[in-house]
């Protein structure tokens, strides 16, 4: 299975947000960040300060996709 934050990239042009701020305002670190960007799987606990800085579910920021 791989990856995606497709959804969360989706929040962020939503709530008219930069990838530089979610790291400001979740605290996650610039080496999470650029794993997110790559599709790279992160820790939950980065996802969870995603959710939390967002007011999101896990489901909507991450999904896998069944390789085929």
């Amino acid at each position: 299975m791989e990856i995606s934050y497709n959804k969360l990239w989706k929040v962020l042009i939503d709530k008219n947000m930069k990838k530089i701020e979610l790291k400001d305002i979740a605290g996650i670190s610039s080496s999470s960040l650029a794993k997110l960007g790559k599709n790279e799987p992160v820790t939950l606990e980065v996802l969870m300060k995603i959710c939390e800085a967002l007011d999101v579910n896990i489901g909507d920021v991450v999904e896998f996709i069944k390789k085929v």
